[in-house]
């Protein structure tokens, strides 16, 4: 079995309550509040409209800060410390979007966004002891972009609420999708 699930909850339960100084110094003051929560948001407007669709996800981490407003972490495990925020970002601002327009509960104002990125040094102990893990850790801050995330999520939501395009007769994935609605008979 894959360690990656255990190593990511003993991160996580290693900050609940713990202070932003605790985790690292460049994380904005404040407290975990939250670990390995569910949230599912309203559902998305596209053109002011509501669709069928929400984001539904769990995320790591929810800080509190003194100002009222919170921060959403995602805790990531890597062999080599690197800034990654580009690719998660869209996955942290979709927290901080149910978190901010949730579809039960009070919402959450997020004003930050970042990840908290542990990778191994060194290995310390021997076998006639317990063996150990030295770990860097490092703060990736993520900038927010909500607008972002809301055009990445109407183009989505128009490509698979939108027509069904012509097929091509030299297409392998039309002709695939045609034989399984025949043999399915839903063709």
């Amino acid at each position: 079995m894959p360690l990656v699930s255990e190593i990511a909850e003993m991160q996580e339960v290693s900050c609940i309550g713990k202070t932003s100084a605790e985790l690292h110094p460049d994380i904005p003051e404040g407290k975990v509040l939250n670990h390995g929560g569910f949230v599912m948001s309203k559902p998305i407007e596209v053109d002011g409209a509501p669709t069928p669709f929400a984001i539904k996800g769990k995320y790591d981490l929810v800080m509190e800060f003194p100002d009222g407003t919170y921060g959403v972490i995602d805790c990531k495990f890597q062999a080599r410390a690197s800034d990654k925020g580009q690719f998660y970002s869209p996955q942290l601002e979709a927290y901080a979007f149910a978190l901010e327009n949730p579809v039960k509960g009070e919402p959450k104002k997020i004003s930050s966004l970042g990840l908290l990125v542990w990778s191994p040094v060194k290995i310390r102990g021997n076998s006639s002891g317990n063996f150990g893990m030295e770990l860097s850790c490092n703060w990736y801050p993520i900038k927010r972009d909500p607008q972002a995330l809301q055009d990445r999520l109407a183009e989505f939501i128009g490509v698979v609420t939108g027509d069904v395009p012509e097929s091509k007769a030299n297409c392998d994935q039309c002709k695939y999708i045609a034989s399984r609605r025949e043999i399915l008979g839903n063709g």
